[in-house]
């Protein structure tokens, strides 16, 4: 019996196969920040819509991350939805080691004191209600308390390993 063609480059699951087969994968980019000793913020494509009542969202975060000892305990966190025209500020929150907040990214204080980016299509400031561990990371549950989804335009994608955005 022979394989069939499309079995012809199958591999055992390993960490490689995952990001390889992820890569194929558009997602929404959105950056979670928190408040701290001094604000940490994160580029997150894992954002993902839990349930509209009560309303959830989750997220994974690396527990290696620097923004992980933060997070771990932050009461609440900022979640934003990134533009096509963010792929810097997208890059800058990827970055390791990278001053996140300072300029020319734009900030500010929001509700429950958690950071705020300026300018993107939308935001929410959410409660952490649970954090579930999963291999080497956390995956993030938290409730909206308030948010702005007016920012208007169109959303920046992550697809095979960059940053782009939507074609007509």
């Amino acid at each position: 019996m022979t394989a069939s063609p499309e079995l012809a480059t199958t591999r055992l699951a390993s960490p490689d196969l995952l990001r390889s087969v992820f890569r194929q994968h558009a997602a929404g980019v959105a950056v979670i920040t928190a408040s701290g000793r001094r604000p940490v913020g994160f580029t997150a494509t894992s954002l993902t819509s839990v349930a509209a009542e009560p309303p959830l969202i989750s997220f994974g975060v690396g527990t290696g991350s620097s923004s992980w000892p933060v997070l771990a305990e932050a009461e609440h966190v900022g979640v934003h939805i990134l533009g096509e025209h963010q792929q810097e500020l997208a890059a800058t929150f990827a970055r390791s080691g990278a001053d996140r907040f300072a300029p020319p990214t734009g900030w500010h204080t929001g509700p429950e004191g958690v950071p705020v980016l300026d300018g993107v299509l939308a935001w929410m400031v959410c409660r952490v209600v649970a954090r579930v561990p999963a291999g080497d990371h956390r995956i993030v549950i938290a409730e909206a308390v308030v948010g702005d989804p007016a920012g208007g335009g169109r959303p920046l994608l992550y697809h095979q390993g960059r940053f782009t955005a939507l074609a007509d």
